[in-house]
């Protein structure tokens, strides 16, 4: 059960990346793209009426959802909080049915794909089989936690080097408009 939420943490971790690549992209990017630009593929997805909530851009707020599952996960992982597990079960299935819907929305709606979202869709899946198999194997709480002191700054470390990553990812992304 353990390595079971390690890979979970690990695949929240990667979700992070895509939507924080994607939320540096509306903030950073898509301001320097001309309105009458005709944009393809991917950026027709980010910049779709449907990839904002108000005025919020959507990938912000899965990086939200993202970095609580991060932390959810890890001190899942420290405490074997039973709590935490019941918490995480509601959260993930609720990530997954959105994600079932944009994706509907990219392929039926839209007509394009975005990697990204792609990526982030199949992040919260996993988030949720993973759940879903805790659940019906017992939960993790029968398992004995591992050392906070050792998983906080291993998750926290490999967190803030994946930003930086991810960061470093719209430097080198074939993005319109000479954003990159």
């Amino acid at each position: 059960m353990n390595r079971l939420i390690i890979g979970f943490i690990a695949v929240a971790m990667l979700g992070w990346v895509a939507s924080a690549i994607l939320t540096a992209i509306h903030f950073w990017a898509i301001p320097l793209i001309p309105a009458d630009a005709n944009l393809p593929g991917a950026m027709q997805v980010i910049t779709s009426q449907w990839a904002y909530v108000g005025p919020v851009p959507l990938a912000a707020v899965g990086a939200v959802y993202y970095i609580a599952m991060i932390a959810l996960g890890t001190l899942w992982l420290s405490t074997k909080n039973p709590t935490v597990e019941k918490i995480l079960l509601p959260v993930t299935g609720i990530g997954f049915l959105a994600s079932l819907g944009f994706v509907y929305l990219q392929l039926g709606v839209i007509g394009a794909i975005c990697p990204f979202c792609m990526m982030s869709a199949a992040a919260t899946t996993i988030l949720f089989g993973i759940e879903l198999y805790i659940k019906f194997r017992g939960g993790a709480a029968q398992l004995p936690s591992l050392e906070a002191s050792k998983v906080w700054p291993t998750v926290f470390t490999a967190t803030m080097l994946l930003t930086i990553f991810a960061m470093w990812t719209l430097t080198v992304l074939p993005l319109p408009g000479g954003a990159a």
